[in-house]
């Protein structure tokens, strides 16, 4: 006799489950059910807040990415119980650390094949590039997402803020190879450390982007002094004129004009 299966409050996300679950807060903007496979990563991305969100010194989390003990077991479990509860949503790969992070990446693909054989769509979330084309195979173009977070079209820029990650380049052949494969992809825009770059980086990518993602960044003295009403017209501005899909997230919402149509999930496949 099976369990009986209760869905939280939420109204997505399955009550006890703690290896598939619903983000909260800035991470719930971007998807309704996450999973993080790893602790730490490897990246070592100057403006990275997750040691603070896991309690890691910063040295630890930037040494590199370590399976999560007994990970596998524990997410199957999670994905039997949803698929029970006949949830079929899109889990994100991953908000605490990175799918496709410099070391072994396993057990990204054994994640993914976990959540499919359990009924469940998936998105990767990643700064690894063509790291993640050897996964390509698994992706669904009616639903699977592929996502980069891009600060720059600039491989110096990059090298400073995101030593470990690969350049942006890399991330844009990753982009175009998913794109070419029917699969929906998405940028991620935060954090903005440079209002230019990110300008940039919507004029440069929007013919093979499906949606854009547009925060800001927060931790840091430019935080303070940057213009972000300025970048948060513009980018409207510049979004509109070229007729691309595109989310504003909560820190930068108290800049949109009056009435403006900004919907926090839309459908990320095709």
């Amino acid at each position: 006799m099976k369990t009986p299966i209760t869905i939280n409050p939420d109204g997505i996300s399955v009550y006890g489950c703690k290896h598939i679950y619903a983000p909260k807060g800035q991470a719930g903007e971007y998807s309704v059910l996450a999973t993080n496979p790893y602790r730490g990563c490897g990246h070592e991305c100057r403006y990275c807040y997750v040691p603070l969100v896991t309690k890691q010194k910063r040295s630890e989390f930037d040494a590199g990415a370590v399976p999560r003990k007994g990970f596998l077991e524990m997410l199957e479990r999670d994905a039997k119980k949803y698929q029970q509860a006949g949830i079929t949503e899109q889990v994100m790969l991953s908000f605490t650390t990175d799918p496709y992070h410099p070391g072994d990446t396993y057990l990204t693909r054994k994640t993914i094949c976990v959540l499919r054989e359990n009924g469940l769509a998936f998105c990767t979330l990643t700064k690894g590039g063509t790291r993640s084309l050897r996964d390509i195979d698994l992706f669904r173009p009616e639903r699977d997402s592929f996502a980069s977070t891009l600060t720059s079209l600039n491989d110096d820029f990059s090298r400073k803020w995101e030593r470990g990650a690969t350049l942006p380049s890399d991330r844009i052949r990753a982009l175009k190879a998913f794109h070419k494969r029917g699969i929906f992809i998405w940028v991620s825009l935060e954090p903005t450390i440079d209002v230019k770059a990110s300008l940039e980086i919507v004029a440069a990518t929007h013919t093979f982007v499906d949606l854009y993602k547009i925060g800001r960044v927060n931790y840091l003295p430019i935080t303070k002094t940057t213009d972000w009403r300025d970048y948060t017209l513009r980018m409207i501005d510049l979004c509109q004129s070229l007729n691309v899909k595109h989310y504003i997230k909560k820190d930068l919402q108290e800049y949109l004009p009056a009435g403006y149509e900004n919907p926090m999930r839309t459908q990320q496949h095709h």
